[in-house]
This record gives structure tokens, sequence and C-alpha cells, in this order.
């Protein structure tokens, strides 16, 4: 039997990161964390308390409100992931939305808010047998991690997978606006001071603007059991 790893997955917005995870995790039998949901939840608790909105951003009032956010993930067969929990409701949903998209970004760069949820990442990738995707999974949480991946596409191809998957859950949007809330995040999560988004120098760089997920899991599954089996 293959000796268990961890696996982290980086990449820009839209990329497919959490989509290639899951497909992972179930497959292997290994524990997915979504790091995105957790930092969309952080976002979704910043909005719903008035501490951010498109033009305002009370941020010390949110760092001094970290210690009342209880984050967990709770299996759900019927999906097949571990759906995001906030002080004990689940927000799976409601923090899929452009709103927050808009605001994730700027709460992301908050250091205070990084090394609450950096700290919570660790400590579930202690056992190995993880998947874990987001932006600094590689460089910062799991620098040691024995299979790293970095994903890429176009910006194009990105906005039209986010306008596709927001429209398929019913929400009014413009292929513009998306692509604009895309360009957006790649700025920030690029150019922010803590931790930005960095492709590791060990990470391997996929770029799937031409591959269907089928073919992307099948690559990233040979990369896994390579990596596995020279261990």
């Amino acid at each position: 039997m293959s000796k268990k790893i961890t696996i982290a997955i980086d990449g820009f917005s839209s990329t497919g990161k959490s989509t290639l995870a899951k497909q992972l995790a179930n497959h292997l039998g290994y524990v997915y964390v979504d790091t995105g949901a957790m930092y969309r939840a952080v976002t979704y608790f910043a909005m719903q308390n008035g501490y951010i909105t498109s033009d305002y951003f009370d941020k010390e009032t949110l760092i001094n409100s970290l210690p009342f956010i209880k984050l967990h993930f709770e299996f759900n067969p019927k999906v097949g992931f571990g759906e995001i929990f906030l002080n004990g409701e689940n927000v799976e949903n409601q923090i899929r939305t452009m709103e927050v998209s808009g605001n994730v970004s700027r709460v992301a760069e908050v250091s205070e808010v990084r090394s609450k949820l950096v700290e919570q990442q660790q400590e579930m990738g202690k056992e190995k047998g993880i998947v874990m995707d987001g932006r600094d999974i590689g460089t910062v949480v799991f620098p040691d991690a024995e299979l790293k991946i970095f994903m890429n596409a176009s910006l194009e191809t990105r906005a039209q997978r986010r306008f596709d998957e927001l429209r398929s859950k019913g929400q009014e949007v413009s292929f513009e606006e998306v692509l604009k809330n895309v360009q957006e995040r790649d700025y920030i999560d690029t150019h922010r001071e803590d931790s930005p988004l960095v492709k590791a120098k060990d990470a391997i760089e996929i770029d799937n603007s031409n591959l269907d997920r089928e073919q992307q899991f099948q690559k990233v599954l040979q990369l896994v059991d390579t990596t596995s089996k020279s261990l």
C-alpha cells in the first residue's frame, strides 16, 4: 500500500482547484480541506456584521472578533465533501456569492486572519493523508508537502467557468462583471504583503485551459502514484 502523503494544490481563482482536490480525496480516501471556503466564511461573517462593504473595511473590529469565529467542516454524503460551518451554521451556499467573491481577497490580506486560519489548517494536516487547496498551501501551510500542484488557466477561461457556475446557481451576473472580479482577485492575491500567491519552487504547474476534468484528474493521479511510490 502506498504511503499517505500531503497534497498541496495552489493556483489562481477559478482554475478548478477545489474540484480536483475533492476528486483526489474521494479516490484516495484522504481528508479534503477547502481553505478558500474558510476565508470566504470569515468574509461572510464580516459582511453579516457590517465590517466590510465594497467601499468600507473595519479591519480592527474584524481582528478583535476572530476569537468568536468558529469554523469546522462536516461531511455531507449527498454532495460527497465536507461543507463549512460558521459558528454552528452551514454556510456553504451563502459563501459562494459574487458579493463574497468581491470582498474575500481583502479579508485574506489581513495577517491576523491568515495566521488564525493557517494554524487551523496545519493542525488538520498533521496526520497526512490530506488534500488541501488554496493560495499559500505549498508555500506557507505545508512547505514540506510531498506533492505540490500549481494550477493555472487563461483569464478568459477562468472567468467563463466562474460565470457558468454562478448562472447555474441562479445568480444574475454578467460575464464582464465576473471577468473584472477575477482580474481584481488575481491582482490582490499576487500583490498582498502577507503570503502572496506564488508558485512554490518545487511545485508542478498544470495549465488546464484545454483539459477537461477527467484528463486533469488522471494526470494528477499519476503524479500522486509516482510520488507515493518514491517515498
